[in-house]
């Protein structure tokens, strides 16, 4: 028996099945409700390093746009990217949030040098992600890809030749998995 779904009844089991979550979460009280949260979307525990890589490619990511945007208006493009990271949600959204201070090094002396660790770190999340927790691989993507898309659109004028290649690079190592 074959079942097709509209975009909408899609929308609708999803909005179930999270809002269970919720609800269990909430009903959790002061118990542990981040800890249900997350055990009942997706049972998977990443290691502080794959957290750390997930991180680093995330907010290395945007580094890298603002790197890119030069003089133009790096602050508003680091602002935009950073923002954009924070709407994440299931576990990249979880992980990107958690109060730590374990993101890989992001600085260097030239975009060259950030992106010889950001570049392969993003296809390293894709890849781990992958193998552990395929639909959380698309999740990560588009949480890149929202807060690149959200990071070039913060100049004037809109994205120029230099954020539009460093876009390309980024989704190409996203791509690589």
């Amino acid at each position: 028996m074959s079942v097709t779904l509209s975009d909408q009844d899609k929308t609708t089991l999803r909005t179930a099945a999270y809002g269970a979550v919720s609800l269990m979460s909430a009903a959790a009280g002061a118990a542990s409700p981040h800890k249900v949260a997350t055990q009942g979307s997706i049972a998977l525990t990443l290691s502080d390093q794959d957290k750390t890589t997930l991180r680093t490619a995330a907010y290395g990511a945007v580094s890298l746009m603002s790197a890119a945007a030069g003089a133009a208006s790096p602050h508003k493009v680091a602002t935009q990217g950073s923002i954009a990271l924070t709407s994440a949600t299931g576990l990249v959204g979880h992980v990107l949030s958690e109060k730590s201070s374990s993101v890989g090094d992001l600085g260097g002396k030239s975009a060259a040098e950030l992106a010889d660790r950001v570049l392969p770190a993003l296809t390293a999340s894709v890849a781990l992600l992958k193998k552990q927790a395929p639909e959380e691989a698309d999740n990560f993507r588009s949480t890149v890809l929202v807060a690149v898309e959200a990071a070039a659109g913060a100049g004037k004028g809109g994205p120029g030749p230099a954020l539009d290649a460093m876009t390309r690079k980024i989704t190409g190592a996203l791509d690589a998995a």
